[in-house]
């Protein structure tokens, strides 16, 4: 009793907690391919999140030749731009770029390295759905092969308003392709 109110445990709402996460899709590749698409995406979250481990067909990357490429809608055009901040056993660099073509999802391992080492990553993709704002996505990815690797966090924007309805991931914007065994899990968070 409270007051003069008797409220009873099924007059207690328990609501969703906020950002709580919900699995869209997952690929996996059963072979290289030149990219994987996310198609369709709805516009039922406040933002998407991706958790990916990939390794790139390119032999012997060094840390910021070769990236995990993301395009918004299958836009190709230069409105995007990145900056990041990496590590790699031997000192920390910093570095951007204006006008690039593509989300930057982070540094991406080579296919001369050790078998089944791939990189992982987890990419923010924020307010991916507000029509009154750029998108910007933000990535913390890193590998380690075997006493050797890199550990980076990147900033990227798109300078669009349109809703995120497609998330199509390469290597380098297809010049290599995704190796077999690289997987994307695309989830949902709610705000």
């Amino acid at each position: 009793m409270i007051g003069n109110l008797a409220v009873g445990i099924q007059d207690f709402v328990i609501p969703a907690p906020l950002g709580d996460f919900q699995s869209i899709a997952t690929i996996t590749l059963g072979s290289d391919s030149a990219s994987a698409t996310f198609n369709s995406i709805a516009a039922d979250w406040q933002h998407l999140q991706l958790r990916c481990l990939y390794k790139t067909s390119r032999a012997t990357p060094s840390v910021g030749a070769a990236y995990l490429t993301i395009r918004a809608n299958s836009d190709s055009g230069s409105n995007y731009s990145f900056h990041r901040l990496y590590g790699e056993g031997t000192g920390a660099f910093s570095d951007g770029t204006a006008n690039a073509t593509y989300f930057n999802g982070g540094n991406m391992i080579g296919n001369s390295s050790t078998t089944n080492v791939f990189h992982a990553a987890v990419i923010d993709l924020l307010d991916y759905a507000d029509a009154n704002k750029y998108k910007t996505m933000r990535a913390l990815n890193g590998v380690d092969n075997n006493g050797s690797g890199n550990i980076a966090l990147f900033s990227s924007s798109w300078r669009n308003t349109n809703a995120i309805t497609s998330l199509t991931l390469g290597a380098d914007a297809g010049t290599y392709n995704l190796l077999a065994g690289s997987t994307f899990a695309l989830y949902g968070i709610k705000g």
